[in-house]
């Protein structure tokens, strides 16, 4: 696939209003989601769910793709039809989680690593013939007591520049997150400082890998202070500190950014979005990439009746998406 092609399918991802459902949890992580509402994880329960989300009336209005996992992209809906299949019949493009989750980073006590790479070129290969047209990975940088560590922001942007260029080599658009985690009592000027410096490693191992920019999409964290924190900070606060640190390390480039929730309140998660982009205009387009800002409620909702709720499911889904798709236009009113 051509640049071109690869900023097209990049620009798509951030189309004005739109935005990304990240169902990409792995196994273990939907059944710790299922219990806490009482579901039993089975793959048919699993695969129920899924179609759920994905087949929510209209839901393509303000849904450009949908990130899945490797069990999901394998899956089809009640009547057989592949579930990538089934998205790109429904104009949203089907992505993919390709990291193989965080580990340890040796020598480096509370830091960790995502590892992946091994065998990725073909596991790409593979999926883009399964239909997938992005890709995901996420790297993970805690803050704490002289943490982060220089080695720790290096390794996790070196792996995701590697991923990324393995990627475009393959025809897939990389979608790369440096996800900066909100546990912790940090304030907020720390956040800021750490996300600046890891975005700044970011995109020169971007550079150095030879990865195109104009066919890559950042899934970015919000500048926020940790959970423990004395003094949380206000609604445009966070906007202005975000915006501030992504026009400090992001290029220009870039054809858009995406947000996850990170923690968030499905309320907060949105009312950031808005107020970012009502403080526009801003380099580049500014969208949302939610996973439990987006489901939370509707799983609830599903789970005290898989049959007599999935209508009711499907709408709460579809209003989840169509808040944040509005929030992605800077036309968002809570309430």
């Amino acid at each position: 696939m051509s640049i071109e092609q690869l900023a097209e399918t990049a620009l798509a991802m951030v189309a004005p209003g739109k935005g990304i459902i990240a169902i990409d949890e792995s196994t273990g992580t939907i059944a710790k989601r299922f219990a806490g509402v009482g579901i039993e994880n089975t793959e048919e329960n699993r695969r129920a769910y899924r179609e759920l989300l994905l087949s929510t009336p209209k839901l393509n209005e303000y849904i450009s793709g949908a990130i899945l996992f490797d069990e999901t992209i394998r899956q089809s809906t009640k009547d057989g039809v592949p579930f990538a299949k089934f998205m790109s019949d429904n104009g949203m493009i089907p992505g993919i989680k390709v990291d193989k989750g965080t580990h340890a980073l040796a020598g480096f006590p509370g830091e960790v690593v995502t590892e992946g790479l091994d065998g990725l070129r073909a596991r790409l290969e593979e999926y883009y013939k399964l239909g997938a047209r992005f890709a995901k990975w996420r790297a993970v940088i805690n803050i704490g007591d002289d943490v982060p560590s220089g080695t720790c922001i290096e390794a996790n942007a070196h792996a995701l520049a590697r991923y990324a260029a393995l990627c475009q080599e393959q025809g897939l658009v990389p979608m790369v997150e440096p996800e900066v985690i909100m546990d912790g009592n940090h304030d907020i000027e720390t956040c800021y400082e750490v996300s600046e410096v890891t975005l700044r490693a970011l995109f020169d191992a971007l550079y150095n890998q030879n990865v195109a920019l104009e066919g890559t999409i950042l899934k970015a964290s919000m500048v926020l202070p940790g959970k423990d924190c004395d003094e949380q900070a206000s609604v445009d606060e966070v906007a202005e500190a975000t915006l501030m640190c992504l026009k400090s390390a992001v290029p220009a480039i870039l054809p858009g950014i995406v947000f996850l929730s990170g923690g968030q309140s499905d309320d907060d998660a949105t009312a950031h979005l808005d107020a970012m982009n009502r403080m526009g205009p801003n380099p580049w387009p500014l969208s949302f990439s939610y996973g439990r800002a987006m489901q939370s409620a509707a799983l609830k909702l599903w789970s005290q009746d898989l049959t007599g709720n999935y209508a009711s499911a499907q709408a709460t889904v579809y209003e989840r998406a169509k808040a944040n798709g509005l929030a992605a236009l800077g036309q968002w009113t809570r309430g």
